[in-house]
């Protein structure tokens, strides 16, 4: 058996108010269609993904309210910021998360964009939104994983 060995991964832009808001039940990978100024924008890290969400739209998956802004140097070849951005999957990917986002409460959130190699990439997650009590739920959570390491490193530095 080969292994394949893959390229590393350097994350461009991460969507930390998808983890609040929603239970993330899978995750997806999918390349994004973009043009040239896009990429360059991508590249200095000029992207927000706080307000983003995944639409199907005739069979074809689209990120939409994903900012990149305007290259600077890129005069009459930038495009819109906020235009929706393709998502390349195979067909069989996306006719299953259709499936899934037709059901009760579920919908397709980006979590993240990185570069794999030179390509650009976006995760996808297959989530569920939380209620106002959920949220306490997580966040007492994990300020008390917090306090608990808080004082573990203070054990061991008494030790």
């Amino acid at each position: 058996m080969s292994q394949t060995k893959k390229a590393p991964q350097k994350i461009i832009a991460q969507n930390k108010k998808a983890w609040h808001d929603y239970f993330v039940d899978e995750k997806y990978e999918a390349g994004i269609a973009l043009y040239g100024t896009e990429v360059k924008s991508v590249r200095m890290g000029a992207v927000n993904l706080k307000d983003s969400y995944c639409s199907l739209r005739g069979g074809e998956l689209f990120i939409v309210g994903m900012r990149i802004s305007p290259y600077e140097k890129g005069n009459i070849f930038n495009r819109d910021p906020m235009r929706d951005k393709k998502l390349l999957m195979h067909k069989k990917e996306i006719l299953k998360l259709g499936g899934l986002t037709a059901q009760k409460g579920y919908t397709l959130v980006p979590l993240s964009l990185y570069f794999s190699g030179k390509n650009v990439k976006a995760e996808i997650g297959l989530c569920r939104g939380k209620k106002l009590y959920d949220k306490r739920d997580s966040a007492a959570k994990s300020e008390a994983s917090r306090e608990m390491e808080r004082r573990m490193k203070e054990q061991s530095r008494f030790d």
